[in-house]
């Protein structure tokens, strides 16, 4: 079965007719939005596109808003439907997910869920009249961080402290994913170049993006060596994973809290190597963020990786040294 239709079937059938009808390419494919009473939409390569009732991609950008005929209007049953085929019709078996405001499916691929929130004090204990849903798609990208590789280790051999700064939707989680396959892999030696020892890394993997886990065993490719928290939040994760599977290298998407901030500077101190993400635009714009601040300034990451949104996802513009000093720039890399 193949990726696209082993993905079809979370839909019910009028969105598997729609969707299968829509001259669409998987790898292209970013998320399907379906929400209650509004048209289907997909962005698909950056570009946001409708789905016609005949099975035409509609671009918005082209069409009044009184040609809405035109579009396939999602039904509250449908993503009821859809939500029972995703949770196998025992959704409470997925609440503490949906808590979360997400599932997570086989192949790595995350539902984004919106209605009504249940609270408990000022907590939220579940959700329901859920009537928007987003469609992550999970594209795994072997590979990407090839060239980017060698700039992330040091003459003795250590991987070096390395923040990826990027923008939403420029590809962040997909270069970090492979850097830990890499990295967790390690190399060979060819054509006079030495090899790379394979090192064990730790993922905490707070909303199943890395990994895409399903029942706690990731649909990604995160290499031989790594071991991987799920569903965990990064502060509690970082420490549990330090001290039961002594890491050489942790891994974490998206840091900023004044925890986790905290937690790193545990980790750094126990002698483990750091890999993670943040959004910004640049180190003038992380160096505005109050909570980072003092990391950048302590010169605590040894690279900096800052991506763009040219072309494809995880193309890097820069990579800067942990004084801020470029590397390299653009196309040199990528």
């Amino acid at each position: 079965m193949s990726e696209l239709e082993e993905l079809m079937k979370i839909f019910p059938p009028k969105l598997r007719q729609i969707l299968q009808s829509l001259p669409l390419e998987l790898e292209k494919l970013q998320e399907i939005r379906l929400r209650t009473g509004q048209p289907m939409l997909l962005l698909c390569g950056g570009q946001e596109l409708f789905a016609g009732n005949k099975g035409e991609l509609l671009k918005g950008d082209s069409l009044t808003w009184k040609q809405q005929e035109q579009f396939f209007v999602v039904t509250r049953r449908q993503i009821q439907e859809t939500l029972e085929l995703v949770g196998r019709h025992s959704l409470y078996a997925f609440e503490e997910e949906l808590r979360q405001g997400f599932l997570t499916i086989e192949g790595g691929h995350r539902i984004g869920v919106a209605g009504r929130a249940v609270l408990e004090g000022n907590r939220m204990r579940s959700m329901k009249y859920i009537s928007f849903l987003n469609v992550r798609l999970s594209h795994e990208v072997k590979g990407c961080g090839d060239q980017v590789l060698p700039f992330l280790y040091r003459e003795d051999g250590q991987v070096c402290h390395t923040l990826i700064l990027s923008p939403p939707g420029c590809g962040k989680t997909t270069l970090l994913r492979d850097l830990v396959r890499q990295i967790s892999n390690g190399s060979v030696s060819q054509e006079g170049k030495p090899g790379r020892r394979g090192c064990t890394v730790g993922v905490v993997d707070e909303r199943s993006e890395i990994g895409g886990s399903y029942l706690g065993v990731p649909s990604h490719d995160l290499g031989i060596r790594t071991d991987v928290l799920d569903c965990c939040p990064k502060t509690e994760g970082m420490m549990l994973l330090v001290r039961s599977m002594a890491p050489e290298v942790v891994a974490v998407d998206e840091i900023g809290s004044l925890e986790e901030i905290h937690a790193i500077e545990t980790i750094l101190h126990c002698g483990c190597r750091f890999l993670a993400t943040v959004h910004a635009g640049c180190l003038e714009e992380l160096e505005k963020k109050p909570l980072l601040q003092k990391l950048v300034q302590e010169e605590v990451f040894e690279r900096y990786l800052v991506l763009q949104n040219r072309g494809q996802a995880g193309r890097v513009r820069e990579i800067l040294d942990g004084q801020g000093q470029s590397l390299y720039k653009g196309e040199e890399i990528c």
